[in-house]
């Protein structure tokens, strides 16, 4: 587990427009707000349009979080797209000892060797439970139950309620359920490479 620098744990998020980067940023905040933790989620909007890519941030504290900027220097970065990472260095900042997490069944060419890195191929989670949206793999969902096993502050628990409670009302209850089962997968399949 990683440790917590001057009591914040900083992620920064990378996907591309659509595939929600920023919901997830939202489910991992409310997971750590429902274990009793501060938190901040927010976007860096651009010009972006879908398929474009996207940056979405999530701050973690045991204290009040008086920051509201961007994160330059995250604990955990998270890849929902690993095609990005021909274009954005998503390792930019990134601390020493710090965490990757990619969506990938294979392992990705990174350039450092002070970090951590993880994988999971949560495409195939979504495909294999269906979860679309206009044909494209709902990767966000399962990202936050592989982030659940990296992260040092939050469980898998709060993040599958975190879940339920972003989509119960908009998705209704089966689809809901798919997401859940979907960060369940990926919690059991992550692995450090």
């Amino acid at each position: 587990m990683a440790r917590i620098s001057n009591g914040l744990y900083e992620i920064r998020w990378h996907g591309r427009g659509g595939q929600g980067a920023v919901t997830g940023a939202q489910i991992l905040a409310e997971a750590a707000f429902l274990e009793g933790l501060w938190c901040q989620a927010f976007p860096y909007f651009g010009a972006e349009r879908r398929g474009a890519p996207v940056t979405a941030y999530t701050r973690i504290s045991k204290k009040p979080i008086l920051v509201h900027s961007a994160i330059y220097s995250p604990d955990l970065v998270i890849v929902l797209d690993p095609s990005i990472m021909s274009i954005v260095d998503v390792t930019k900042g990134l601390k020493e000892n710090g965490t990757l997490l990619v969506n990938s069944r294979e392992i990705p060419k990174i350039e450092r060797d002070d970090i951590r890195v993880f994988i999971v191929d949560a495409t195939s989670i979504s495909l294999e439970l269906d979860l679309l949206v206009a044909g494209i793999p709902v990767v966000n969902t399962p990202m936050t139950g592989a982030a659940a096993k990296v992260l040092p502050l939050v469980g898998l628990e709060s993040v599958l309620e975190a879940v339920h409670n972003k989509f119960i009302d908009s998705l209704g209850p089966e689809k809901t359920k798919l997401n859940v089962e979907a960060a369940k997968r990926a919690y059991d399949r992550v692995r450090e490479v």
